[in-house]
């Protein structure tokens, strides 16, 4: 992706129309930590798999943010840059709360980060925001489910997943998303864990390494709804949810196992005995001796329609 003639600001447009900053800000989402957004008709759930150092020494990063009662927010990409783009909103739901005594509604207050975004991306002595954000809230009209991008485009999903390999959790989400209008919100909590573990276990780490595997150390879950403030979900709290669905996992691998060796498959029994050699009804010798009688026959009834012809 390296253009050295068109790259040097973000206000420089290439021969074919691309700005490469924005673009770069754009990759910068797409390698970081996975987050992973679902709601239904009364709640929005967000995953995040936090990143952390390879070696153990290190911590991992907060990747879930609260803006307000009603608001929360996962990032991937740049967390210095979420940080920054956090204080802004909460700052927008001070205001708003202050001036009109309500919350701020969720579609303005992403709107108004879209924008910022944007602002970013058309002057000269700036540089995109390289992180994007997927927000979670409910206001009057229901809950909702933003993703917002560096180029400062925001659009609002049933579901959504965003960052490194997040391609294996939207395959997981397209195949159940008919299933999450209707469920409940723990139903939702797993769904949106599963989802989340698809990508964690794509991520070319080694088997024995500490982000192998979704645990309750590298993973935060937020949840809000009717009548549900938002609540932020993040070591010993959210362990009972990926305990369950380890067990769910390890029941089904058991149960496939079973079903394995239990069935039996008539054709591939078939097909191992027909390559037996068969076996022969007649010995040899009496093979041979029923051949030459037969030719003698043969000759002596050829011999019997000479003769009535001289005859």
């Amino acid at each position: 992706m390296f253009r050295n003639q068109y790259d040097t600001d973000v206000t420089t447009w290439s021969p074919q129309g691309r700005i490469f900053q924005v673009e770069y800000a754009m990759e910068a989402v797409k390698q970081g930590g996975c987050a992973v957004g679902i709601r239904n008709k009364t709640h929005a759930v967000i995953a995040a798999l936090k990143m952390s150092q390879d070696s153990d020494l290190s911590s991992y990063q907060k990747k879930v943010f609260k803006i307000d009662n009603h608001i929360g927010i996962a990032v991937s990409g740049l967390i210095a840059d979420g940080r920054i783009l956090c204080r802004y909103m909460r700052n927008e739901c001070l205001n708003h709360k202050f001036v009109y005594e309500s919350p701020l509604p969720v579609a303005r207050l992403v709107r108004d980060v879209a924008d910022r975004h944007q602002v970013a991306t058309a002057r000269s002595w700036k540089r995109p925001f390289g992180v994007g954000l997927l927000c979670i809230g409910h206001d009057q009209t229901g809950p909702h489910l933003f993703q917002t991008c560096p180029s400062g485009n925001y659009w609002e999903y049933y579901a959504i997943a965003m960052g490194s390999r997040s391609q294996a959790s939207k395959t997981y989400l397209e195949k159940k998303l008919d299933e999450f209008e209707s469920c409940s919100l723990e139903e939702l909590v797993k769904h949106a864990m599963r989802a989340l573990e698809e990508s964690c276990g794509t991520r070319g780490k080694k088997e024995d390494g500490k982000d192998a595997k979704l645990t309750h150390h590298n993973c935060t879950v937020a949840m809000v709804g009717q009548d549900k403030p938002l609540l932020v979900l993040e070591g010993e709290d959210v362990k009972s949810y990926v305990d369950a669905i380890h067990e769910e996992q390890e029941a089904l691998a058991t149960t496939t196992a079973a079903a394995a060796e239990m069935s039996i498959d008539p054709e591939s029994q078939a097909e191992g005995t027909s390559d037996l050699p068969s076996v022969p009804t007649t010995a040899p010798g009496e093979g041979a001796a029923a051949a030459e009688g037969g030719d003698q026959e043969g000759g002596e009834d050829d011999a019997q329609p000479a003769a009535m012809e001289e005859g």
